[in-house]
């Protein structure tokens, strides 16, 4: 906005100096005009000199050569290659015409007084009778001519331009630049005094939006409607920690409650006398511990308790990769970046084990790499399975989604690991995607899942 406003007020700056600055050009080139059609009035009807008494020259020809006022010359005043100025000669001929000054012919030009040897001379000498190295005129004067109609003679004044054009020009450029610059100032004080409790709302959404926490919410302040806007995201704020810190009891209850039966279901499935109907009992309840465990952890996933802390994601990752292994899984390690980054350890680690687990259940086997890309810690996990089809990746990634409908122990589950993977990836600002490998000739060859976080 402010940038939008300074804009607008330099055009309008701008073209008000220049339009003031062509009403000064102008008028300074009317007062020209005025000065040399005076003299040559006073020359054409054979009048006394035109520094005495009441024929004195204007005010701002006085201190000028008195030789260049008016000559008399046989020859027009025009030199070779020099432009007649069409406008200023009309408005000489129509101040003639209202004094009844009797002519044949009026010519104006404009000329360097360099290009004249002449007024060249008579200038330099006066100036040095003044002790100047440069008078109040410039370097170029207004040449006007009359042709007298009787004789054919012409009546030739010069008429020095006076050289503050400079001056004039600086002071409407510095006139310009301090109104602008009191206006962009005053207009830049008035817009900070009303975005800047927007900027501190706008911190208070981003930074409860990673925490979840009501603690430290701003104070209303500015205009009446941001007021009420603060004091509307307070509350919307408290009610929602409020909710969250329900469900947190409410889950943390039901995990109680359900668990506790479920270990006394566990201890006397032992008096079952079938070993293959108690394998199946004991199964079944640790499919539904494991179901439990990913329903509490998805629920706290977005309100962590823990911080962040400086840690080796390359050892992390060789740490998990080491424990399936350890275990006899087709789980690999490629070559991998040494890369330190602030993490929470143990969401990152169940991330990963939810990753690696899946690429086992359906793919049998696991390759898992980790490189540095554009700012971004990337882990990589490619399997031999038969990929997804294009159209289901995206609802594989939402909750009690399950790419084998079985619910047998070998492919059972919620269906929850690869939400809870993607959730953990957003609680460290990153992104979990999912997308099919394929062969030269098109066929899938796996599918690879890429968590992406960023190293600051």
């Amino acid at each position: 906005m402010l940038l939008a406003v300074a804009l607008a007020l330099l055009l309008a700056q701008g073209f008000s100096a220049v339009l003031l600055y062509r009403a000064q050009a102008e008028r300074r080139e009317g007062a020209l005009i005025h000065a040399a059609a005076f003299r040559l009035l006073v020359a054409s009807r054979g009048g006394p000199p035109e520094h005495d008494g009441e024929h004195a020259p204007p005010p701002d020809m006085i201190g000028m050569p008195r030789s260049l006022h008016v000559v008399e010359s046989l020859a027009p005043p025009l030199m070779a290659g020099e432009l007649r100025d069409g406008d200023d000669e009309a408005e000489l001929r129509r101040i003639l015409q209202e004094q009844e000054v009797r002519f044949a012919e009026v010519v104006v030009v404009h000329r360097d007084i360099a290009g004249d040897p002449e007024a060249l001379r008579k200038v330099e000498r006066h100036r040095r009778l003044l002790g100047q190295h440069r008078g109040p005129e410039g370097d170029r004067m207004l040449v006007a001519g009359l042709r007298r109609p009787d004789d054919g003679h012409w009546l030739v004044v010069r008429v020095l331009i006076p050289g503050d054009q400079r001056t004039l020009l600086a002071t409407l450029l510095g006139q310009t630049l301090l109104i602008y610059g009191v206006l962009v100032g005053a207009i830049a004080f008035i817009l900070r005094r009303i975005t800047e409790p927007l900027r501190l709302l706008t911190d208070r959404v981003e930074r409860f939006a990673d925490t979840r926490d009501a603690a430290g919410q701003i104070e209303p302040e500015g205009p009446d409607d941001m007021r009420r806007l603060i004091v509307a995201h307070n509350r919307m704020e408290g009610r929602v920690a409020a909710l969250l810190d329900e469900k947190n009891v409410m889950l943390g209850a039901i995990g109680h409650d359900l668990k506790t039966p479920l270990a006394a279901l566990r201890v006397r499935i032992e008096s079952v006398e079938d070993d293959a109907e108690r394998g199946k009992m004991a199964a079944t309840i640790e499919d539904i511990v494991r179901s439990l465990d990913d329903i509490l952890s998805l629920a706290r996933v977005g309100r962590p308790s823990d911080p962040r802390e400086s840690t080796e994601l390359s050892a992390l990752v060789g740490a998990v990769v080491e424990e399936y292994e350890d275990m006899g899984e087709a789980v690999t390690l490629e070559e991998s970046q040494r890369i330190v980054m602030p993490l929470r350890a143990t969401w990152l680690r169940r991330a990963l084990r939810n990753l690696i687990g899946n690429a086992l259940r359906y793919g049998k086997a696991a390759r898992v790499r980790l490189a540095r890309e554009d700012g971004m810690a990337v882990v990589r996990i490619d399997d031999d399975g038969p990929g997804i089809a294009e159209g289901d990746i995206a609802r594989m990634l939402e909750p009690f989604t399950r790419g084998d409908p079985s619910r047998n122990s070998e492919t059972g589950g919620a269906g929850l690991g690869l939400t809870l993977a993607r959730a953990i990836a957003d609680q460290h600002g990153g992104t979990l995607s999912l997308a099919n490998r394929r062969g030269s000739d098109g066929a899938v060859l796996g599918l690879t899942a890429t968590l992406r976080l960023p190293l600051a």
